[in-house]
């Protein structure tokens, strides 16, 4: 087998009104909004398209673990503890629901954050090595 994947490329999230999740991720976190209809709206962010699309009440991209935890399906990258203490920091200025700063017993640090339709996210400190060498940055 030749083929491999290469990327993520596109990550779908449920939400209850299109416009107004378009308007919010747009605002709040800095998205490139390059589609909308009444059904779903594209947008560009951390390198990724996102497509929210309308979807019934309840739903999110959320899931419970074994422990009866919710846990999220998406961790974003920030360069380092300083830039998740400041993104951390901003996103609070925006009145984002994000939860506390964390060490979770692996390299670097973490938070969580929520957009209005209840979908969890997770931000973590470290840059992947893979994404470090793709780009050319040093580690």
């Amino acid at each position: 087998m030749n083929q491999q994947l290469i990327r993520v490329g596109t990550t779908y999230l449920p939400v209850k009104d299109v416009q107004g999740s378009a308007n919010w991720y747009v605002k709040k976190l800095g998205a490139e909004l390059s589609y909308q209809d009444e059904e779903k709206a594209i947008l560009n962010i951390a390198d990724q398209s996102f497509f929210l699309v309308k979807s019934k009440p309840g739903q999110s991209a959320n899931f419970i673990d074994h422990s009866g935890r919710e846990r999220f399906s998406i961790t974003f990258e920030v360069d380092g503890v300083d830039a998740l203490k400041q993104l951390h920091a901003d996103f609070q200025d925006r009145h984002i629901p994000v939860g506390e700063i964390e060490e979770r017993g692996h390299t670097g640090q973490n938070f969580t954050f929520r957009d209005p339709c209840g979908n969890k996210f997770d931000v973590w400190s470290e840059l992947s090595i893979a994404y470090k060498e793709n780009q050319k940055m040093s580690s």
